[in-house]
């Protein structure tokens, strides 16, 4: 089997290593990671210059100079000679649960695999800080080892992971869950520059909001690993109907174009 890792917080960071570690029990790992931390970049591509790769320790780990998205993009479609059988990204340095999964580069890395057809899972710590890094590390060796044991097709499928930062004996078990939902985010601080125009540094993330049980923030408070099965079509079916009934007709005759701006 042959895993492709990557990350949001660089190839330096802790996690990625204590990842590849635990996913070299289960056949050849290969680390695809940015050069240096993306947090928050989602699921951007670097579409305005062009990439460099530094390849080092051997074959295994490649430093691209872009976004997580880039370096799973670049490892499918030229960089890597066989088709990765899994995708894993992390271990991030902070949860990504309920609306944080739309802004995390570290769920946007899973995505991108998905997008290629391939398995794909996202694991992150609910703390900052690393602690119970070793932990984290055990938890996404199971949870790969059930997921290759208990698969029953060759559909892809794309998870996200969040591990309380405790002790394995701590830990109360594993759940599948469902996003929660935060509250809007905090407005932004406002600073003066050095230079005397305003800067701006955005808020904090919101409060849990839908945080019942069944959802990732209930089973992370409650001392359980999180995992969510996650899907990329945006599509809102159920007002589809709505907007046929607001929106399907011809063109009018009778319209005119609008004026070029110059």
């Amino acid at each position: 089997m042959h895993i492709l890792i990557s990350n949001d917080d660089g190839y330096r960071a802790p996690g990625i290593k204590a990842l590849a570690e635990a996913m070299r029990r289960f056949g050849r790992v290969t680390v695809v990671a940015p050069d240096h931390n993306h947090s928050g970049a989602s699921n951007s591509l670097t579409l305005n210059r062009p990439l460099t790769v530094e390849h080092t320790e051997g074959d295994s780990l490649y430093v691209l100079s872009g976004t997580p998205s880039d370096c799973v993009h670049v490892a499918l479609t030229g960089l890597l000679k066989d088709k990765p059988d899994l995708v894993v990204s992390g271990i991030n340095c902070g949860a990504n649960m309920g609306d944080d999964t739309m802004y995390s580069g570290t769920v946007a890395a899973a995505i991108e695999g998905y997008l290629f057809g391939i398995p794909s899972i996202a694991f992150s710590q609910i703390d900052k800080g690393w602690n119970e890094l070793d932990s984290a590390a055990s938890v996404a060796q199971l949870v790969v080892e059930r997921y290759l044991a208990t698969r029953e097709d060759s559909r892809p499928i794309l998870m996200n992971v969040n591990i309380p930062n405790m002790p394995l004996s701590a830990l109360q078990g594993i759940r599948g869950t469902r996003l929660g939902k935060r509250t809007c985010a905090e407005n932004v601080i406002e600073e003066m520059s050095p230079r005397g125009f305003p800067i701006y540094w955005l808020g904090a993330a919101g409060q849990p909001q839908d945080k019942e049980e069944g959802t990732d923030f209930w089973a992370t408070t409650h001392g359980f690993v999180s995992v969510t099965p996650l899907q990329v079509d945006l599509t809102a079916y159920k007002r589809v109907p709505d907007v046929k009934r607001w929106m399907d007709s011809d063109i009018p005759t009778c319209l005119a174009p609008l004026p070029t701006i110059k």
